[in-house]
């Protein structure tokens, strides 16, 4: 027993070691320069730990007419983060979170100086698709009612082929007539793995003490 607990503790140290190395690493790509983001060729190589947060930069038109709205809470309060396909000049397509709007500005006439017709250059942080919903609710495409920014799915409900399998959170460039906002990703890793491993070595350290204390006080009876 105590060696699994001792292995557990280890287990927890290996984890910080891990987690750290994972922070400094999404700390480099979100304050590195905006590189292309990733085309066609290379989607298939995308992963989490080499890419997400990766910090990217995009050319394209907006198709403000196949918006997607996903429930949010964030720093600045509760709304919808608005999701934009964006066209790119070789045919497909990147979802970009454009940022969030409160529920009052989801309706886009009340925004209508942010629906950009032209061409655009959009920089942010590249992230994965999250399919299915979140844990506690699942999306309902049906009913375009999203909680998690299920890529895939929303192309699938608006038509829309040959879309990459992530999306683009943009940065903090404000958008006309300042809505949707941007720039709201939170970057943050909860590391408790320190606090765990110490747990674990104490639970040790306090069952070794037991077992010497049993042991020397059956020494003790044999003796008498």
């Amino acid at each position: 027993m105590i060696g699994l607990v001792l292995s557990l503790g280890i287990w927890q140290v290996e984890r910080l070691s891990w987690k750290r190395d994972l922070i400094a690493r999404v700390d480099q790509r979100v304050h590195a320069d905006p590189v292309s983001a990733p085309a066609r060729a290379e989607w298939r190589s995308i992963n989490r730990a080499d890419d997400e947060y990766r910090r990217v930069t995009v050319e394209g038109t907006l198709q403000n007419d196949k918006e997607s709205f996903v429930y949010a809470s964030t720093e600045i309060g509760p709304g919808y983060w608005v999701l934009t396909p964006l066209t790119l000049t070789d045919g497909t397509s990147v979802m970009i979170n454009r940022g969030l709007v409160p529920s009052e500005k989801r309706d886009p006439k009340t925004r209508s100086e942010a629906q950009t017709s032209g061409p655009v250059t959009l920089t942010g942080l590249l992230r994965l698709d999250e399919p299915g919903g979140t844990f506690i609710r699942s999306n309902v495409p049906e009913e375009d009612r999203w909680y998690s920014r299920d890529v895939t799915a929303m192309a699938n409900k608006h038509g829309i082929s040959d879309v990459a399998p992530y999306f683009i959170d943009a940065d903090a460039t404000p958008n006309p007539g300042g809505w949707p906002k941007g720039g709201l990703t939170q970057v943050k890793f909860p590391n408790s793995h320190l606090s765990y491993a110490i747990t674990w070595f104490v639970l040790a350290a306090m069952m070794t003490g037991l077992l010497v204390y049993v042991l020397r006080s059956e020494l003790r009876k044999r003796h008498d």
